[in-house]
């Protein structure tokens, strides 16, 4: 019997257990928007439309105003969630199309982790990590699944391109099948409400056991539709229609929580995988912050973040510190009390700093960040500076209208280094002032691109 007892006690040494200022196992809902700007909803800008359910999310948990994703491009963005991995690490870049490999097996997903840990897991919405039978959701640790594999701009109405991506259908698939073999502007109207209609349901029929939502809107990525409902309801035109109708969504996710009593022990995470399309115009959202979608400045890769988890989040606090969207896998294992990925992440547990640990530090020493292929530079881990190394980027000088891009040119930017704190619309180059810190972050800079990309 001794035996035995010295077995079991060593066993629990051993063993993830979830930590003790929080119920073990708790469920985790990620709310992944596309194209999203940081000024789109309420209390992060003051748009013309109202957005009460997101509101309410920020003063019932806590509002991230220094969150980073490492590339403001769909697939890099998305792999890098789920997987905690840098998109040098993974070699995810940029927005794949029809048939894209995505993100490599041999890095394990968040849904794969979670699951391992008695997790019921789903997917709704945009999946965008992989189009081939080896890195859809149902093989990347997802139970069940809704939604499209790819942008719905990848179809036969591209402003652009229609002939190129006329020559693939846009399919919609439900739990490894396909339901309609080519999308339709009338399907597009319902993309929004299918995938909450779906989590909502998911989360009716799992609730008595850990779950784990992944609700990624394909929305209010261009061509933007929503529901008859919310068609003229924002009075602004239809981006705003867009982002009322994602309101909406938090609003029934939020409520089904409260109605199945699981509220108190669920980690909400409300995000988007980049800032805003802006050559679009009328068609794309608004950011306080330089430039856009698809550029390293922070109008492209800071993204408007909400976290709620009652209890251990202060409802109605703010969190001025960088936290990055790789950092988000080990945190969840830390919470759930999971175990971390057998391949290496760059991802590290910011539990401390998220619950207001005065003394906790900065888990990295920079956070990089990169245009396609391109390495671009790293901000520094306290969130303060940031180093831009020489770099071409788009911008934006005329915005489109009607779903229409717009006009823009090729801009270059030489090394130069910026204050985010007196200077977060990176406007004013401080590289002669402060030397040392220039030197410091470009050495890291170098060192990160030399190990992730090779010579560039």
């Amino acid at each position: 019997m001794r035996k035995i007892l010295i077995l079991v006690f060593v066993a629990l040494l051993s063993s993830e257990v979830a930590p003790a200022d929080h119920p073990a196992s708790p469920n985790v809902v990620i709310i992944f928007l596309d194209d999203s700007g940081f000024g789109d909803f309420h209390p992060f800008g003051k748009p013309a439309y109202p957005t009460p359910n997101v509101a309410s999310l920020a003063s019932e948990g806590m509002r991230l105003n220094q969150f980073y994703v490492p590339q403001a491009i769909c697939s890099a963005s998305r792999s890098a969630l789920l997987s905690g991995c840098y998109p040098g690490r993974t070699k995810v870049f940029g927005a794949h199309g029809p048939g894209g490999k995505g993100l490599d097996p041999k890095f394990a997903t968040l849904a794969e982790v979670l699951r391992k840990n008695g997790y019921a897991t789903a997917h709704y919405g945009k999946w965008h990590c992989g189009d081939t039978p080896a890195t859809r959701p149902l093989a990347r640790g997802f139970d069940e699944h809704g939604g499209l594999m790819i942008s719905n701009d990848m179809w036969r109405f591209h402003p652009v391109n229609p002939e190129h991506w006329g020559k693939h259908p846009l399919p919609y698939w439900r739990n490894g099948k396909i339901t309609i073999a080519d999308v339709t502007k009338k399907d597009q109207t319902q993309l929004t409400k299918w995938a909450t209609e779906q989590a909502v349901d998911f989360i009716k029929r799992k609730h008595e056991s850990p779950f784990f939502v992944y609700l990624a809107h394909s929305m209010p990525h261009v061509p933007l539709f929503c529901s008859e409902n919310f068609q003229g309801r924002s009075g602004v035109g239809l981006y705003g229609d867009v982002i009322m109708e994602i309101d909406w969504s938090v609003g029934e996710i939020m409520k089904v929580l409260r109605e199945l009593g699981v509220e108190k022990k669920t980690m909400v995470i409300f995000s988007s995988d980049n800032g805003p399309w802006a050559e679009y115009g009328e068609h794309a959202g608004t950011t306080p912050f330089r430039e856009h979608k698809a550029t390293g400045f922070d109008g492209g890769i800071r993204s408007a973040t909400l976290m709620k988890y009652p209890g251990h989040l202060e409802a109605g606090s703010i969190l001025d510190r960088p936290v990055s969207s790789v950092d988000l896998l080990p945190t969840l294992v830390h919470l759930t009390g999971s175990e971390l990925p057998a391949n290496e992440i760059d991802g590290r547990n910011v539990w401390p700093i998220l619950k207001g640990d005065k003394n906790a530090e900065a888990v990295h020493d920079y956070y990089p960040f990169s245009t396609g292929r391109t390495f671009e530079g790293v901000i520094s881990g306290d969130g303060r500076w940031k180093l831009h190394l020489p770099h071409r980027y788009r911008h934006v000088t005329e915005g489109g209208k009607g779903g229409q891009p717009g006009r823009t040119v090729s801009q270059e930017i030489m090394l130069s280094l910026f204050d985010l704190k007196d200077d977060p619309k990176e406007t004013t180059n401080v590289l002669a002032q402060h030397p040392k810190i220039a030197q410091r972050l470009e050495a890291l800079a170098l060192k990160h691109r030399e190990s992730f990309y090779g010579k560039q």
